[in-house]
């Protein structure tokens, strides 16, 4: 949620880098952005709502700022409530990710010491803050004890026109600091910056940074001096530009087969080794946020049926509430594209306090939850760049049912699976197949509901496969469990509702025919999803039989169905409105 840029250097285009770098920071959701310059004795500011597309700027030159793009929490979508904020002097100017949660007490207290807010924000507490605390210390001790009276989850990155420094602060919400040659750039993910070097510090909570000729860390509260890690980040930046596709999503649904190839061939020794772990861990917990949720409850499946191994799972955002029984013998398996989710963070600082082992399953080398883990899983997918993840979900299916494999000792087999699924996929993105997706998005487009259905392990592919269809295209669906139909949401089927059916040839094929034939006799839609043809099925889409890993081949049509649709409703499938792509406030 909401990008930084800033840049410090020995170029006087500070404004043109800085736009660039927040273009390549939309994935995350925004709408509203801004820059500040350093210009002579005073700070120059354009802020607008909306998205960046073709605007440009007329800051005047400068070797110093920062940028922002804004997803509004506190205060709506305004040019007012856009980052950059100014102190009342207008010589101190700050960007924001977080929430601020004791800003009303802050407001009411510099209100009284004559402060005057523009803004309906939390946010604008800070350059004032920051401002009265200059008015008896250095500007470096003035953002320090600013950022230390700051409650909640936050980072901060400030500029003033005093000194040739960007100042930044984090809690919670990620920063990371690239080293150029005699240059410094400053962003809330590494993608942001890949393109003007590989040498990157990842700022740690409660850290501070100080940047001129060269980075200074300290931590706090107190200000003392620490010395940072540096990382080389190997990925190329080409690999986080859409090349031949129109949309990123796309190019990202087409990478799946290479990704997964890789998983199955490459993974070998480290999922061994965690399997090894499940194994003597007394209780095994998957968590994740929405999508990665979903790969964690057919992980579930995957461990109950191959490895007759029980996993516990629920959604991140709740395992706060159920983590009272975790100890020094629980494993917590976090799953997370990003690894800056904020919902899975939470409960895994909880689990650490408990001394409870976690894994981090993710696709941001060096990201927070990356950085928390006691043993690391990359999933090697590359940036993903799309507002709905879809690369990063079948990486993880993937990884999961090697770990179920590995389990029992048979990750050949797993990987003969894999790779066979591997090859379906590559079938199913033939021009033929994606051809009869296109078609049945033109007959869907118009209609205001879908429902999605599923059993067994198709379960979670009937939520993700809902979860898809509703973000990018806004058509509301619904994923359930089959057995759940008879339970409320048959009442819904009427004339035409269309109902798309996972009827895999596994333990739950019968079943869930007898629920397509139960909405066919109401005259819904029926759309299934099967190996093979079914008198039940209005429209057939035709998946080979990859046994468990069905779970792979059979989301992806529906990925394809999401992305279509949201083209013929004409929204963005990259860029979904009010969603972010990594979720860092709660």
């Amino acid at each position: 949620m909401c990008g930084i840029f800033g840049y410090v250097g020995y170029k006087d285009n500070a404004a043109d880098s800085i736009l660039e770098g927040l273009k390549l920071l939309e994935y995350r959701g925004y709408d509203s952005w801004g820059v500040a310059v350093k210009s002579g004795k005073e700070i120059r500011v354009e802020k607008y709502t909306g998205k960046i597309g073709n605007k440009k700027l007329s800051l005047p030159k400068s070797t110093i700022g920062i940028g922002h793009t804004r997803w509004a929490t506190h205060g709506g979508v305004t040019i007012a409530n856009a980052h950059p904020h100014l102190d009342c002097t207008k010589k101190i100017a700050v960007l924001h990710n977080g929430i601020v949660e004791n800003f009303q007490e802050i407001k009411e207290e510099l209100i009284k010491k004559g402060h005057t807010f523009l803004s309906e924000t939390d946010t604008e507490v800070i350059p004032h803050l920051v401002e009265e605390y200059s008015k008896t210390t250095d500007f470096h001790t003035a953002a320090r004890k600013a950022f230390n009276r700051l409650s909640g989850l936050n980072a901060i990155v400030l500029v003033n026109v005093a000194s040739e420094e960007i100042i930044t602060a984090k809690n919670g919400s990620p920063l990371v600091i690239g080293i150029g040659d005699k240059e410094l750039f400053v962003a809330s993910d590494v993608t942001g910056i890949i393109k003007h070097t590989r040498k990157i510090i990842f700022l740690e909570d409660n850290q501070m940074a100080i940047l001129s000729g060269t980075v200074t860390v300290l931590s706090l509260p107190d200000g003392d001096k620490v010395t940072p890690q540096i990382h080389t980040i190997n990925w190329k930046f080409e690999t986080a530009d859409k090349g031949k596709f129109d949309h990123f999503m796309i190019k990202e649904i087409f990478e799946q087969p290479t990704i997964i190839r890789n998983i199955a061939k490459n993974y070998d020794s480290s999922i061994t080794s965690l399997s090894k772990e499940i194994a003597n861990a007394k209780g095994t917990f998957f968590i994740g946020a929405g999508t990665a949720f979903h790969a964690c409850l057919a992980g579930s499946y995957f461990f109950s049926k191959i490895a007759k191994h029980h996993i516990n799972t629920t959604v991140a955002s709740e395992f706060n509430y159920l983590e009272d029984f975790l100890n020094k013998h629980s494993l917590i398996i976090a799953l997370s594209q990003s690894g800056e989710t904020i919902d899975v963070i939470e409960p895994l600082n909880r689990a650490r306090q408990k001394k409870s082992t976690i894994v981090g399953v993710v696709n941001a080398l060096g990201s927070t939850i990356y950085r928390m883990a006691d043993y690391k899983l990359l999933l090697h997918a590359g940036p993903e760049k799309a507002v709905a993840s879809t690369k990063a979900y079948t990486a993880k299916l993937a990884v999961l049912l090697l770990l179920a494999f590995a389990m029992n000792g048979k990750v050949a087999q797993a990987k003969k699976s894999i790779l066979t699924a591997a090859d379906e996929m590559e079938r199913l993105l033939h021009e033929k197949q994606v051809n009869a997706i296109k078609k049945l998005a033109e007959k869907l487009h118009k209609v205001e509901h879908i429902y999605t259905i599923g059993r067994g392990m198709s379960y979670a592919t009937a939520l993700e496969a809902a979860l898809k269809i509703k973000e990018v295209s806004y058509i509301h669906t619904e994923g359930l469990a089959g057995g759940e139909l008879k339970h409320g949401t048959i009442a819904l089927i009427s004339k035409g509702t269309p109902c798309i059916v996972f009827a895999p040839l596994d333990t739950t094929y019968d079943a869930m025919i007898s629920n397509a034939m139960e909405i066919k006799a109401r005259n819904g839609y029926v759309i299934g999803v099967s190996p093979k043809p079914s008198e039940a099925f209005d429209y057939w889409i035709q998946t080979a039989d990859t046994g468990y890993a069905s779970t792979l081949t059979q989301i992806l049509p529906m990925q394809l169905l999401a992305y279509f649709l949201a083209l013929k409703t004409q929204t963005d499938p990259d860029k979904p409105r009010n969603l972010a792509k990594s979720v860092t406030v709660k």
